[in-house]
This record gives structure tokens, sequence and C-alpha cells, in this order.
């Protein structure tokens, strides 16, 4: 299960480190695709077959549908972890997320988030200020 927050920065070859936490869970490959948010996600390999499924299943019919077919799987990549524990992020995904120097990991236990350090703050600070508002909505789904 992915927990917690991570700072890191992405180095002059483009590469980033992956937490070593998350690390452990992944093994050596994962795939990254475009996330919701302006954000980028992580999955495991095993993780990744389960949701590339249930989308896989999705009506064919609904431009909805195809439309999100097309953002959580035609912009997926399978990632090699090297030997230090870092992953080399494409450009399409980097631009997509707005990634900088400096970034978020952030773990929701069957995904990882990798977001531009500022947009992660901005974020955050929207959720914290609204955490009351979203736990009402939220009961209406047994939470």
């Amino acid at each position: 299960m992915f927990t917690g927050e991570y700072k890191y920065s992405i180095d002059e070859k483009k590469r980033l480190a992956v937490p070593v936490k998350f690390r452990q869970l992944l093994g050596k490959k994962a795939v990254i695709t475009r996330g919701l948010d302006q954000c980028l996600f992580i999955y495991s390999i095993k993780e990744w077959s389960k949701l590339a499924e249930k989308i896989s299943k999705l009506p064919l019919a609904q431009s909805d549908a195809r439309n999100f077919g097309r953002l959580m799987l035609g912009g997926a990549m399978e990632v090699n972890i090297d030997s230090l524990g870092r992953i080399l992020i494409p450009d399409y995904l980097k631009d997509y997320a707005g990634l900088k120097k400096k970034v978020i990991f952030v773990g929701l236990y069957d995904r990882i988030e990798i977001w531009d350090e500022s947009g992660f703050e901005k974020n955050k600070k929207k959720t914290e200020l609204a955490a009351g508002d979203i736990a009402e909505r939220l009961k209406e789904l047994g939470i």
C-alpha cells in the first residue's frame, strides 16, 4: 500500500528517484500515465493490469469512455526502475503535469501521484480549505 508525501528533484538528465518505500512495492518496472488534476499516476504492473482491463471494457460508443481511455491508456508508458531507484519520465508526461525541478510523490493506496511542487501546494491548500464540505459530500458514499 502506498502512503505518504515525499519531495524529490528531477536531475539534469531528466531522471527522478522514486522514494525507497515505493520502490519496494513497485519492483523493477512500473507504469506511468497521465493522471487527473494535472498530475501523473504511477501503478505497479499488477495494479495497472487491473485498471487497464476495466478501462478497456468501457463502452466504445460513449465519448467520455473513449476520451478517458485515451487519457489513461494512450498516455501510459512502462518505465524501468534503475539500480539507483530512478525512472526517466517521458517529455510528453512531464509537459502534461507541468513538472519542473521539484516534485512531490504522494502515495494513495494503489497508486502514486507525481506533482509539480507548486501545483501540489495549491491543490493541497484548496482541498484543506474545503475539507469540511468534501467530508459532507463523501458521507453520501458511506465514508
